[in-house]
């Protein structure tokens, strides 16, 4: 299994790789029923690297078709280059698999007789990718907390955007941590689409490692239930998530040295991020098989809207008093929210 990813205060900044790239996921009633109130009286290229992902571009325009914010704020989390969601492209960050759900390649002997790794190696690998936005998650939650007062008052000092955010791991405004938690939480969940196989078909002709198997999945993936997992221990979350993944899945196998110690060469002879799967680009040749790459774009787009609705459901449910959560949620998506979610 890969090391685990830096967070917190041992996480570092770093340069774009190229970047990986979900829609709206709907609330119950009851959960909507105070943020709709709320809402209703205010709303109305990153250089390639060594290996591919989503582009800057791609992430951006999967977390704009996914988020209906305002326009500063939603700049802040989804731009090319300097948004939070793609704050995971850039080093340390970029070389580290579990960010980018990289390396749980595998094929089943029916299909590779002598694959060098198992279901379990591949399916560990996996949820090292998922515990990252686990642990992101909770702490975008506790950093929302910040955004109002003990009233419910939105604090202006701690939701202002007159500044730009920066990425670095540090103490902030609340709302700056928030957008770099969740975009950092996003990022791989997004690069879960493109570097897997879960919508994919594979090419005409014999499949193996240079044409693995595609799942044709159209729905979200039942393991990335980030709110539920964040709410149980590791190993309960992990037990359940590992039951849920088909035995076919598969993401890319990608050399990140500085991470896993894996050097190009360990990914002779099994299915390879640039070569096999990815489809960060529509000139990827994995994204040139029918409609791969739209495919990989419009899960991603709907996946990140279930995320969104699934963190502001949270906030409802842990923050009740004084409408403390929908302010919460509504100082997020706003761009003056002092004004705004009053």
């Amino acid at each position: 299994m890969a090391g685990l990813p830096p967070t917190g205060d041992d996480a570092v900044d770093r340069e774009p790789r190229a970047s990986r790239v979900r829609a709206p996921a709907r609330l119950p009633r009851s959960a909507c029923a105070a943020l709709a109130a709320l809402l209703a009286t205010a709303l109305t290229a990153v250089p390639a690297g060594p290996a591919q992902a989503f582009t800057g571009g791609n992430h951006e325009d999967v977390t704009r078709a996914a988020l209906p914010w305002q326009p500063r704020t939603l700049a802040a989390m989804a731009d090319a280059r300097d948004g939070a969601v793609n704050a995971d492209d850039h080093r340390p960050y970029f070389d580290v698999g579990p960010l980018h759900c990289d390396n749980a390649d595998y094929l089943a002997p029916r299909y590779a007789p002598d694959y060098p790794r198992t279901r379990d190696e591949a399916t560990t690998e996996l949820l090292a990718c998922v515990r990252t936005s686990v642990a992101r998650f909770r702490n975008a939650v506790r950093a929302a907390e910040g955004l109002v007062g003990a009233d419910g008052t939105v604090r202006a000092d701690q939701s202002d955007l007159g500044s730009p955010c920066t990425w670095d791991e540090k103490p902030g405004r609340a709302k700056c941590v928030v957008l770099e938690q969740l975009g950092r939480g996003w990022h791989p969940i997004e690069d879960f689409y493109a570097h897997s196989n879960w919508t994919d078909r594979p090419a005409p002709g014999p499949t193996g490692l240079d044409n693995p198997p595609g799942l044709r999945r159209t729905g979200p993936a039942p393991f990335l239930d980030i709110r539920r997992y964040s709410a149980l221990d590791d190993a309960a979350w992990t037990r359940q998530a590992r039951a849920l993944i088909p035995a076919d899945l598969a993401t890319g196998c990608y050399p990140d040295f500085d991470s896993t110690g894996l050097k190009p060469a360990g990914c002779d002879g099994r299915v390879s991020h640039n070569r096999a799967l990815n489809k960060d680009t529509p000139a990827s040749a994995r994204s040139r098989t029918g409609d791969n790459f739209r495919h990989a774009t419009a899960g991603a787009t709907a996946e990140i809207t279930r995320q969104w609705n699934a963190f502001t459901a949270e906030l409802l449910a842990r923050y009740p008093d004084h409408r403390r959560g929908a302010r919460m949620a509504c100082a997020i998506v706003h761009d003056d929210p002092a004004v705004a979610c009053r």
